[in-house]
């Protein structure tokens, strides 16, 4: 009798532990982040840091600055990559935040990553061109696809430095293939 319990209960712990979601991907170590191009092309950028940490994960971004051209736009300067018809520069969050994503938020590194987009033959930046990836964790890894956003709403600082400025109400989706740059991974 003593042995059924103990049969019974190594199969419940077992059928629960099969019914928990399996991922592939896990977000720890260090991962490379890429910028992928409509015409098919991968771009490296850097790598990101995940480690654990409390309920969560807490990332660190490392951008290869070798990757990119300096440009001076609008009294400012910025990394770009230039494509053939788009530039595309790199605008790091300005304000504290506490760097941490979990596998179902990952709006802190979404917000590490705005970008916004000029044509080459613009004088300046127009911040209101700003390009917010929204991210998916997947098996395979974390996939953005980029959304329209006004990067002035962080000209000053949010309501509070726990709270995402860009909201899905900040964000408009962008048509496919109408930027150079079409997608964002993490992997």
């Amino acid at each position: 009798m003593r042995l059924i319990k103990i049969r019974n209960i190594v199969m419940g712990v077992l059928a629960l532990y099969l019914s928990w979601p399996v991922y592939a991907w896990e977000m720890l170590g260090e991962k490379e982040i890429a910028l992928h191009t409509n015409d098919g092309k991968s771009i490296p950028i850097g790598t990101v840091t995940f480690t654990a940490y409390q309920e969560k994960t807490a990332f660190s971004l490392h951008l290869d600055h070798a990757k990119f051209k300096d440009f001076f736009l609008s009294m400012k300067e910025f990394k770009c990559l230039e494509g053939l018809n788009e530039v595309q520069c790199y605008v790091p969050y300005p304000y504290p935040n506490p760097a941490t994503v979990s596998r179902t938020d990952l709006r802190w590194l979404e917000h590490s990553l705005l970008f916004v987009y000029k044509l080459p033959k613009d004088f300046g930046m127009n911040l209101w061109n700003g390009i917010y990836y929204r991210l998916e964790l997947t098996e395979q890894g974390i996939v953005g696809t980029p959304q329209a956003i006004d990067l002035n709403l962080i000209a000053s600082p949010a309501v509070g430095p726990l709270r995402p400025p860009y909201g899905p109400m900040e964000r408009n989706d962008m048509t496919p293939g109408s930027r150079w740059i079409s997608t964002i991974s993490i992997r």
